[in-house]
Formats: structure tokens, sequence, C-alpha cells
């Protein structure tokens, strides 16, 4: 598996996938293009289906338009075979005819690739040598350590750097989103709701109060990314909000150290690694499940060793937030990453407590393997039909036709 440098990158919302992927990609291919005369990018698949939603276009254009003009073709109904999230470079000479073409995937999380194996030029060091939660929990429980532990031992002595970044930016994307008020770009005109959530949280008795304020920080951090402020995708940009939630409670509710809550954030990032290794965390590849149902298993993982659990509870943790979510499908209405994504970034962030909670209630013993879920996960996601991963032509988005300008 790849660092945890990969899993967790800081960027610009509303979608890792559909903005900040296809920007990196928009610098590379300028950078090797500062004479063309012209710019031509072909969308395909989902990229193509919810990109003016997801500001896909405005993404690539604000990189390119530096150096030359843009067009963009969409082609939502041309599938390319390696991924949904397709896209072609062009760069054109002043006759308007081709000197260069690339062919890249947005794959989830921010990442790119060509789809060329061990030849592709997005390749980077593996920093782990297991790959599945049975090997590591195995390794943990053999040797005494907890997850962090084997963090701590694969990646270079500055992850604790990195990590400690990254938190200091989830805090901000609570923390700024609680602040802001108003109207969410878009056709929706949805309202963002987080300061309300978190003011009506406060009249509560402390039970329901705690609940009221996961959901008010799930929200603003999810808020922040679907008007495009700076936000850490954990996995992914639509799925960002549940970990900060968990995290940014519990260490408001009991105190946790930040040097407690980095080892927190590092067991999370391995349950991220594993899924992104073995199936996908992209919504255009596996639905819903893939993002939104990975930041549950995340977040489920990261509040049980805040508790106390053992490696084998953590486990547990993660295969019940991720399981079920299983079958989850990514339908954003009108392609925006609003509707359902922020509400669901609220419910899995409670979901995740209830995993914890559950969890650490057993001894850890289980049937169903986290492995298991993840495999189980793969698969549905690969039988959903592709009007229900992130194409909005089904599910919840179906017969709304706002349009996006």
């Amino acid at each position: 598996m790849k660092s945890l440098k990969e899993l967790y990158r800081i960027g610009k919302g509303p979608s890792s996938s559909h903005t900040m992927g296809p920007q990196k990609a928009a610098h590379i291919f300028g950078d090797s293009h500062n004479d063309a005369k012209s710019f031509r990018v072909t969308l395909y698949g989902s990229l193509a289906a919810t990109g003016k939603g997801h500001m896909t276009d405005v993404a690539i254009t604000e990189v390119l338009k530096i150096i030359a003009p843009v067009e963009i073709i969409w082609q939502p109904t041309i599938f390319l075979p390696f991924h949904p999230n397709g896209m072609k470079y062009e760069a054109l000479d002043a006759d308007n005819k081709p000197t260069d073409s690339w062919t890249v995937y947005s794959v989830g999380g921010g990442a790119l690739t060509e789809g060329k194996g061990e030849e592709d030029r997005f390749n980077t060091q593996e920093v782990y040598e297991m790959n599945s939660m049975t090997e590591i929990m195995k390794w943990c429980e053999t040797n005494g350590r907890s997850y962090w532990e084997y963090v701590r031992q694969c990646e270079e002595s500055d992850i604790w750097d990195y990590l400690a970044d990254v938190w200091d930016h989830m805090k901000a994307s609570v923390e700024n989103g609680l602040e802001a008020e108003g109207v969410l770009p878009g056709p929706l005109n949805l309202p963002r709701k987080a300061y309300t959530y978190y003011i009506k949280a406060s009249g509560y008795k402390r039970s329901l109060q705690s609940r009221g304020l996961v959901f008010a920080y799930a929200l603003a951090v999810s808020e922040q990314n679907a008007s495009g402020g700076t936000i850490v995708t954990a996995p992914t940009c639509g799925s960002c909000g549940v970990l900060p939630a968990v995290l940014y409670h519990l260490q408001k509710s009991h105190d946790f150290s930040d040097k407690r809550i980095l080892r927190a954030l590092a067991t999370a990032g391995i349950i991220g690694n594993i899924v992104k290794q073995n199936a996908s965390i992209s919504g255009a590849d596996v639905g819903c499940q893939g993002e939104v149902g990975v930041a549950c298993a995340m977040a489920s993982a990261a509040s049980n060793q805040l508790f106390g659990g053992g490696p084998s509870q953590i486990e547990y943790s993660a295969e019940m937030g991720l399981e079920h979510h299983l079958g989850m499908t990514c339908d954003p209405v009108c392609g925006l990453v609003q509707i359902p994504c922020i509400e669901r970034n609220a419910f899995a962030a409670a979901r995740a407590l209830d995993s914890n909670l559950y969890s650490s209630f057993t001894d850890g013993i289980h049937r169903v393997s986290f492995d298991r879920v993840v495999e189980v996960m793969k698969q549905t996601g690969h039988d959903l039909p592709s009007l229900y991963k992130e194409t909005s032509t089904g599910g919840l988005a179906k017969d709304y036709n706002e349009k996006i300008d």
C-alpha cells in the first residue's frame, strides 16, 4: 500500500475525483505544452455526467487558460474501459490540429492513473508490505502493538508532521464551516445548516447535545467542501466531513491530546488505505459506499482506538462502519456535492460513534471480517448500474431538471 500522504490530501472541494484530480492533470499537461495555441479536453462517463455540478470544467480551465484558450467536450454516455472518470487532454497548433494527446483517469481521492500498470507515471513507492486488515491485525496481536504503531514502522518519520498538518486543516474546516452562513452555490439554493445545528445542540441535555454537535461538525466541513473551501480528503472530498467531525467532537468532549488524535488519524488512514488498495474509494466506480461508507469505517476505527479498543475491537468497529453502508448509491442531485452528500456525512459520523460503542461492548470476535466486507463492497459496486454511480441519471437525482450554468 502507498503512504498515507496519498490518502489524506489537503485541497479545494467540492470533489477529489471531479475537481482535484482533473486540476492536477491539467497542471501536468499544461506544464508540458507551454507552446500550445489552444487546448481541447474531453471528459467521459461520470466526469462528463456530473462535471458541471462538480466544477470540473472550472478546475481545468483555470489552469490551462493561462497558456491558451480551452475547449471542454462532454461525453457522458461514453465510458472508457479502465475507469468511469476518464479524460483526454489535447494540445492544438495554430491550425487546430492535435500535436499531442494524453488519456488519464481520476480514480478517487485526488489520485490519477494512466491505467498502464507498472509503466504508469503515477506509480509511487509501496510503503506498506501488508495489504489486508487480517495481516495487519495479526501483526498487531503477535507483537502487542496497535495499528498506529504499524504506521510508525512503515512510514518516514515526517508522517507525524504531515498528520499534524492534516489535523490542523481538519479543525479549520470545522471551525470555518461553523462560522459561515448563507446559501451554497448552485441552483438548489441550499442554505448552510451547520451553525443552526450547533446553536440548537447547546439547548439539549448532554446525551442529545453530543449527537447534535457531531451533526453540526460534519455539516460544517461538508458545507465548506460544497462551496469550494479547503478540506482534507478522508478518503474523498464528498465524504470529508465524517472523520473530522468525529475526532473534533471527541477531542472537545473528552480532552484527548493532539498526539492521541494523530495516532487515531494514522489508524483511520490504514482503514482507508486497505479499501483503496483492494477495492475503490471512487463514487463513480463503486457508489457512495466507497466514499461515505469508507469514511464511516475510518472514523469508527479511530474512535474505538481513542476509547482503548484492542486490534480486534478496532477491526470490528471498522467492519460495522462499512458493512452497514453496503449498496449505498452515488446519486447527487444536479451533480452537486450537496444532496444527499452533506446529510450523509452527518449520519455517517453518528453511525461511526455507534459502531465504536457496539464494538466496545464485545470482545472483538465476530463472523464477517473487514476484509470480506471490502471484497463484497467492491463486487456490489461493480454490480450497480452506472446510473447509480455519480452520473446523476438515477436514484435521488432522477427527475431534477435544474441546469448548471
